[in-house]
């Protein structure tokens, strides 16, 4: 459903005869597997297994064998992420400890949301590739950093990452409307886009796709209630791909479309106002 130099995203479906075990199997790449609905079991040495279920993120190493199995032959859907050895280096290079990853690990609400949501967009081809490759790089962080402990940084290096993460946030802040892209990012920030889509999140709270259309729906609120300019301009010049793209967001940001929110502001209609800003809360 997506590629690109950093990640590959797929989608898996089987409907399973049996609940046997299938035949030893290997990946050529790292994958997180996250299913959808259903469920699976991978068996990767004997007496030793683990399920996969809507709750979980399974991990399958490159050229390590294992086995399938569908308990109740239910079968499953899922969201396959796949990666190269060098993110997964960097990936072991966070532990600062000897531990090890986990075959799995029991996904937050936050991650399951992100899965279901990327899997509807790019099932509908809804995403363009700015979305697709950062929301998959960071439903990935989520994904591994549910497999290993809860081990906090070194002083050091948190303060690298700040500086990193202020350094983005500077270029998105001057150049709104850019075609920015992870890569581009990354680059400004001197991490990897994985690296660079795990730190954001962890010290932004948000992800980097969610930063950029905030930063933009901010660029464009002056020039909407200023009423001079075209809306189909305004969206070209805050960096949407088109009028449409750019109603969708701005009226699921702040709870109106740019069109009712100008009819408000040029008429008057500060209590309008008023409700539709009481109905959004605080951002």
């Amino acid at each position: 459903m997506f590629a690109s130099g950093a990640l590959q995203i797929g989608s898996f479906w089987a409907r399973p005869l049996s609940d046997a075990c299938g035949d030893v199997e290997r990946q050529s790449s790292n994958a997180v597997v996250l299913p959808v609905s259903g469920l699976f079991s991978k068996h990767d040495a004997p007496g030793r297994h683990v399920i996969g279920t809507p709750s979980h993120a399974v991990l399958f190493t490159a050229n390590t064998p294992y086995r399938i199995g569908y308990p109740g032959a239910i079968g499953d859907r899922a969201l396959v992420l796949r990666f190269g050895e060098d993110l997964a280096a960097e990936q072991r290079s966070w532990c600062w400890t000897n531990s090890c990853l986990a075959a799995y690990g029991l996904l937050s609400a936050d991650a399951m949301m992100l899965r279901n949501l990327l899997w509807a967009r790019l099932q509908r081809s809804e995403a363009d590739e700015f979305e697709s490759e950062a929301l998959g790089l960071d439903l990935l962080s989520m994904s591994l950093v549910s497999m290993r402990p809860s081990i906090p940084a070194p002083r050091s290096a948190l303060a690298r990452r700040r500086r990193a993460v202020e350094r983005v946030k500077e270029a998105v802040g001057a150049a709104p409307a850019d075609k920015w892209c992870v890569g581009s990012l990354a680059k400004v920030a001197s991490l990897s886009p994985f690296h660079l889509c795990r730190v954001f999140r962890e010290l932004v709270g948000t992800s980097i796709h969610d930063y950029v259309l905030h930063e933009r729906l901010g660029y464009s609120l002056d020039a909407v209630l200023d009423g001079g300019d075209d809306l189909t301009a305004i969206a070209l010049d805050a960096g949407f791909a088109n009028h449409s793209h750019f109603t969708a967001r701005f009226r699921r940001f702040f709870g109106v479309t740019p069109t009712a929110l100008r009819r408000a502001a040029t008429t008057g209609q500060i209590a309008q106002l008023r409700k539709i800003m009481t109905a959004r809360g605080p951002r």
